[in-house]
């Protein structure tokens, strides 16, 4: 039950937002509090906004009740300040517009845009923006802002602060200012005149502190977000230059971002990498100060541990294993407008490097897949420490920076401390360029004496950054509560008294994000310490970052996979504890639907995730226990497939003329009551589900003839949905595909398949044993019939092959393909394509991308036609085989988006999944077919 204060705030709200977007169940509130910080609030009431004039109602909402509120973007954050125990405000997809300004110059963006998606947005104008932070794929624009993020190439002229043009906000009073507007520039200037004033004697005062205004400047010349941009105070004279600067690194205490326009940078196209070795940190650093003025776009430091800590990934070098213990490393990279300049660059730098000593070097390459592998090394380091922790520990990554010229020594003391205190498998690394260290460290918050290691070894750590070398505490991760006890220790009296008068101006009830920057605490860093207890193998070493969202299809309607991992640790926790039986039982029940039921299960969070959590795998293990009284069913179901298979045809036989009989308006409101009825357990039937399919066996003709052999195995949805009653195609898909086969001159291995399955129905409820048997009865089949992988094999759709290919063994000597693979790899030198001038929608599965077929998916559609339409923001349709039947709010939460990114007079889709295929339609309002259509459609017979 909510306090009463919160009670009476959420029915007030209620007024304007929609009870589905006020929070306040306590598993949601658990699972949606969490970030990627070692922290632990769960706010009292967790509210969605979905545009500037629900924020500014709900600040106003929350003032007059005095209650605080915590702005929060994708929660990638490290130092806790997207953490709330009161009300968390978080946004939904309404939040993602941009504009590019002045042909890519300039790009306006929206808080909920994430940072690579506006990157994505410039390419054309071969233009970036500049912060490039290590969780660009996930965290958003208003994070990167407030945080004033920065990255690998950004060091201190590229990020926010210095690539802002203008900023709207909102205030703690509601009121919005847009500094893009001069219109709203005069009316804050009359409503907020004392703000601006104490703003200009501020400045005034700080610029005329000589001591003060010269530790401003040289904490910024290093890269800094420890406390407030009190370097605006310096650098603006205008008042509105002031706060607009102020805003950013401001971490939602002192306002909120509607949004903010970037001054954009270069994306040279022609780019070069290389990692040198040298034999210790002192040469590694000298050559650090070499490159400073060198043309190089980044330098990134390793120290011997975090080369050690990826040696073992596949494609490097074994001489990294046998690395001396003091070697240190410089990952480089150039960049050009062109092969020549590029050239001349490389050149340059081989030979300023030639006088310093080194081990080992992997030369400049600018081969896109050979500089990819030498960046994961870099990338691989973070993730490599979290994969081996103990469970029950966290990782945690601090960022500092020293001055560069004293690089090598801060660095071995920093490297003393880790010996002082045990931190064993501690690593170094960073962007070097700036002086700006990363170092990771496992840490176990379970006991008061680990508690009292890591405070000692934080005081010493801030003691040698901030006062003996004069660095920064925080160079680009944000203040947050983990270092808002030491932002006096760094600036000085002084310096935080000033950044103490900016947040009593900006936020005089210190009601936004309190406890984050200004903090009164000198212990706030080891409160409220995040507990990782083992929950289960396949999650415990999630360390909760959330790369995994973006591609969630459940996210915004129940729990993302590091939500669900959250919930799930805190079932575990309070089962093992009985601490509170009540709130134990309540989570379980909640999860069974916001977990489990609603859970995709298609791995693309592993993709994602740094150390290779595949959330789906835990569902499944979940479903499993779940369903075990179901064993004898699901058993009787696997040996009688063939009798399921013909039964689902003569169902989907009957609703087709039931369909035709009845028409689509009187067919869906008596299924839409019956579903009712039968307390949605009935499947959920619309105007796109199939008709019975066509399916006929295919018996090769002649073995002995010269043409080229495929094995063709129709998937058993294939074999029993044909096409909607009202799609304009009306041919089954393997009728299509005997069509494409024989045109390209193939002769059919396609026997009678009724009864056999790849085993993904089974796998995806958790019945892994039925699933292995059906999976080893089609192998065992399609083995004999290739003649043990002399031709190739095709299935008709991609969760099929992925789900053969999980049995490797079975798998080895088979070459087996999915439309989009054997179109590419096979059909393509047997047929002509001629691009069709249809605009066409392409949906790439899920089970695509996981088998790495994004890019040739699309390659395979643009070799048919001129006008390919790939939506954003959609990863997977959320069908997930049969869960578009079950569970459709599913299918309609991943798919919210398509129909309004279809184009005017665009008819049809494509994609290679049958189920998929059902669901995208329904919310595309345009028929989906498998991609062998459009194949068949743009391709003639290649003569002889």
């Amino acid at each position: 039950m909510l306090p009463e204060h919160y009670q009476l705030l959420a029915k007030q709200v209620a007024e304007f937002i929609p009870a589905s977007r006020i929070i306040t169940d306590y598993t949601r509130r658990l699972a949606y509090g969490v970030d990627a910080s070692f922290y632990r609030l769960v706010p009292q009431l967790v509210l969605i906004l979905d545009d500037e004039t629900e924020v500014v109602r709900v600040i106003k909402a929350a003032a007059h009740a005095k209650l605080p509120v915590t702005f929060r973007a994708a929660g990638t954050s490290l130092s806790g300040q997207a953490q709330s125990d009161s009300i968390l405000i978080m946004l939904t997809n309404n939040w993602r517009n941009h504009e590019i300004v002045d042909l890519g110059l300039k790009i306006k963006l929206g808080p909920g845009v994430i940072g690579a998606d506006a990157n994505k947005y410039l390419l054309p104008y071969g233009r970036k923006i500049g912060p490039d932070p290590a969780s660009i794929n996930t965290c958003k624009i208003a994070g990167i802002a407030a945080n004033n993020a920065s990255g690998m190439c950004c060091g201190v002229a590229q990020n926010s602060y210095q690539t802002l043009d203008n900023i709207r906000l909102v205030l703690h009073d509601g009121s919005i200012l847009d500094t893009a507007d001069q219109a709203s520039i005069s009316a804050f200037k009359k409503s907020h005149v004392q703000l601006l004033e104490r703003l200009h004697i501020l400045a005034i005062k700080t610029r005329s502190d000589e001591k003060l205004s010269a530790l401003i400047k040289h904490k910024y010349r290093l890269k800094n977000t420890t406390g407030y941009a009190i370097n605006s105070l310096i650098d603006f004279e205008d008042p509105i230059d002031i706060l607009a600067h102020l805003m950013i690194g401001s971490e939602g205490t002192l306002g909120f971002i509607s949004s903010i326009t970037y001054n954009t940078v270069i994306e040279h196209k022609y780019r070069a990498s290389s990692i040198v070795f040298f034999p210790d940190m002192r040469t590694t650093c000298s050559a650090v100060s070499a490159l400073a003025d060198a043309n190089v776009s980044a330098v990134e430091l390793m120290d011997r541990r975090s080369l050690a800590s990826v040696s073992d990934m596949k494609g490097l070098p074994e001489f990294i294993k046998t690395l001396g213990k003091d070697v240190g490393a410089l990952l480089i990279e150039t960049r050009a407008a062109n092969q020549q300049l590029l050239t001349e660059q490389i050149a340059d730098l081989e030979n300023l490097l030639s006088d310093f000593k080194q081990t080992n070097v992997i030369k400049f390459t600018d081969v896109a897949s050979e500089y990819s592998q030498l960046w994961a090394i870099r990338k691989g380091t973070f993730p490599a420490v979290g994969a081996v922790r103990e469970t029950g520990t966290t990782v945690i990554i601090e960022d500092v920076a020293f001055p560069v010229e004293q690089l090598a020594d801060a660095v071995a003391k920093l490297q003393g401390l880790f010996e002082k205190y045990h931190y064993d498998e501690a690593i170094i690394f960073g962007h070097a360029l700036d002086g700006n260290l990363h170092f990771v460290f496992t840490q176990d918050f379970s006991t008061q004496a680990e508690v009292d290691r890591y405070q000692s070894f934080m005081d010493d750590v801030c003691q040698l950054v901030a006062v003996d070398y004069q660095g920064s505490l925080k160079a680009e991760h944000g203040t947050g509560r983990n270092m808002a006890p030491f932002i006096e220790l760094e600036w000085g009296k002084e310096g935080f008294s000033l950044m103490q008068q900016l947040k009593a101006l900006f936020d005089p009830s210190f009601l936004l994000n309190p406890g984050v920057i200004i903090n009164d605490d000198p212990l706030a860093h080891i409160k409220n310490l995040k507990n990782l207890p083992a929950a289960h193998d396949i999650v415990d070493k999630c360390i909760e970052c959330g790369f995994c969202e973006p591609v969630c299809p459940s996210k915004g309607l129940s729990l993302t996979p590091r939500q669900r991992i959250t919930t799930y640790r805190e079932i575990r926790r309070l089962t093992a504890s009985n601490d509170n039986p009540q709130q134990l039982r309540e989570l379980e029940k909640d999860f069974n639907y916001l977990g489990v039921d609603t859970c995709a299960a298609t791995g693309l969070c592993a993709d994602r995730c740094p150390v290779g959590i595949n959330t789906g795998d835990l569902i499944r293990d979940l479903r499993n226990v779940r369903n075990t009284k179901y064993q004898g069913l699901s058993q009787k179901l696997a040996n009688n497939f063939a009798s399921i298979e013909k039964m689902t045809r003569v169902s989907l036989a009957i609703a087709g003329f039931s369909q035709r009989l009845l028409g689509n308006s009187v067919m869906g409101g008596l299924t839409g009551t019956v579903r009712k009825l039968s307390a949605n357990n009935i499947p959920l039937w619309s105007k796109y589900l199939p008709n019975k399919a066509r399916y006929q066996p295919k018996v090769i003709s002649n073995y002995s003839s010269v043409k080229p052999k495929v094995v063709y195995i129709p998937s058993c949805a294939s074999r029993s949905m044909g096409q909607a009653v009202d799609a304009t195609e009306q041919r089954s898909l393997t009728e299509v595909t005997y069509a494409v086969l024989a045109k390209a001159g193939f002769d059919i291995i396609s026997p009678d398949f009724t009864g056999e399955c790849c085993g993904m129905p089974f796998n995806s409820k958790g019945m892994f044993d039925e699933a292995e048997q059906k999976r080893s009865s089609l192998l065992t089949k399609l083995t004999e019939l290739s003649e043990n992988g002399q031709h190739p094999i095709l299935i008709d759709t991609s969760p099929c092959k992925s789900m053969l290919l999980e049995n490797t063994a079975a798998t080895a000597n088979l070459s087996i393909y999915e439309p989009v693979g054997f179109t590419a790899d096979v059909l393509a030198e047997h047929l002509v394509f001629e691009q069709l001038n249809d605009t066409i929608m392409l949906h790439v599965t899920c089970s695509s991308r996981r088998m790495g077929l994004t890019d040739k998916m699309e390659q395979v559609a643009k070799l048919c036609s001129h006008n390919v339409v790939i939506p954003e923001h959609i990863q997977c349709c959320g069908f997930a085989g049969d869960k578009g039947f079950t569970t459709p709010e599913l299918n309609e939460n991943a798919l919210a988006t398509l129909k309004e990114q279809v184009p005017s007079g665009c008819s049809v889709g494509y994609s290679n999944s049958r189920t998929c295929e059902i669901g995208l339609s329904h919310h595309a309002g345009i028929d989906y077919q498998s991609i062998l259509y459009l194949v068949d459609k743009a391709t003639t017979s290649k003569e002889v």
